[in-house]
């Protein structure tokens, strides 16, 4: 799964940090989604969304072979 978590942070202005409180999650874990070592659960990813007012889809999709 990739993901465009870290280009939505940066157009917001938002630093790691400021996410990770804004979902309720430690800086590590918006720092590993960023670098695509932790998928989101359905339920954050929802939150991350929902901070950057994007559909789901716009953030978070699935690569060729998954």
């Amino acid at each position: 799964m990739t993901n465009e978590v870290h280009k939505y942070r940066k157009a917001m202005k938002m630093t790691q940090e400021d996410l990770a409180k804004a979902v309720g999650v430690t800086r590590q874990t918006i720092i590993s989604i960023e670098q695509g070592r932790y998928i989101a659960s359905l339920p954050l990813a929802l939150k991350i969304c929902k901070i950057f007012n994007v559909p789901v889809e716009e953030v978070f999709m699935l690569g060729d072979n998954e």
